[in-house]
């Protein structure tokens, strides 16, 4: 068309809204046409041959700050520019697509907080009859040490998947959890504590944060490792008197054994 093209006309060839358009122009990414004798702006070839490259850098995730100068650079900046874009647009995938695989793994319950080793573990406990609730608990307690101690937490899962293939550990530890409804004050309960850190000392197994008497043993050494410890450890034993003391008598065997746990 000699005359160009209306602002409408232009939008719809090139595949953008007129607001578009225009919000080009307020950033003078496109220059805006003349008017014709009926005071309307006409959009020529060069017009539209502009629009279709800012639309283009756009969509490709160049900012549209930056799309004036990049539109109007030599090659070699031009080409430096892709690559940053393309290394962030690499980065959103990457974030989304982690995004994508957490939504996932909400649909399966444990493993959208835990990675597989560790629902593996809790797979272990309940094939090995631990009741629900034990399985809750050790589930919470991975959750929070994952949080507090990452560094630490593949050794922390070795520690439990070497205690779950001792028929022994597993023994002793069923029969912790019988103690629950002991009275605190019952006698059982230090002969339990007693085979119970010697087991734990018998294992040949790396230091790691403890997380109760059917845990890892050993702490970490950073000025916070009391509350740190406590917050992993101690979980849920408020629910029951007689798993308080318990877990109390363990440390004081494992301490005396020359463990280092922080006191509470």
């Amino acid at each position: 068309m000699a005359d160009g093209l209306t602002i409408s006309q232009a939008a719809a060839f090139v595949g953008v809204t007129v607001k578009t358009v225009r919000h080009y122009h307020r950033l003078g990414l496109v220059a805006e046409p003349g008017r014709d004798g009926s005071g309307y702006r006409r959009y020529g070839s060069a017009d539209l041959l502009r629009l279709v490259q800012v639309r283009t850098v756009a969509g490709a995730g160049v900012p549209l700050a930056g799309i004036g100068d990049l539109l109007d650079a030599g090659p070699e900046r031009f080409a430096a520019t892709l690559d940053d874009v393309r290394r962030r647009l690499t980065e959103q995938i990457e974030d989304l697509t982690a995004r994508r695989d957490t939504l996932h793994r909400l649909a399966q319950g444990d493993r959208a907080l835990l990675p597989d080793r560790a629902c593996a573990v809790l797979d272990r406990l309940v094939a090995l009859g631990f009741d629900p609730d034990y399985v809750a608990t050790q589930r919470e307690a991975l959750v929070l040490a994952r949080a507090l101690v990452p560094e630490v937490y593949e050794a922390f899962l070795a520690r439990l998947e070497h205690g779950l293939g001792d028929p022994e550990f597993v023994a002793l530890t069923q029969r912790g959890l019988d103690a629950a409804s002991w009275e605190p004050d019952d006698p059982r309960i230090e002969e339990l504590a007693s085979a119970l850190a010697a087991k734990l000392l018998s294992h040949d197994a790396p230091p790691t944060m403890p997380t109760g008497p059917t845990g890892p043993t050993g702490s970490r050494r950073q000025s916070n490792a009391s509350a740190r410890y406590g917050l992993v450890n101690h979980h849920r034993e408020e629910r029951a008197p007689s798993i308080a003391r318990l877990n109390t008598l363990v440390e004081a065997h494992l301490r005396a054994a020359g463990v280092d746990i922080p006191h509470q």
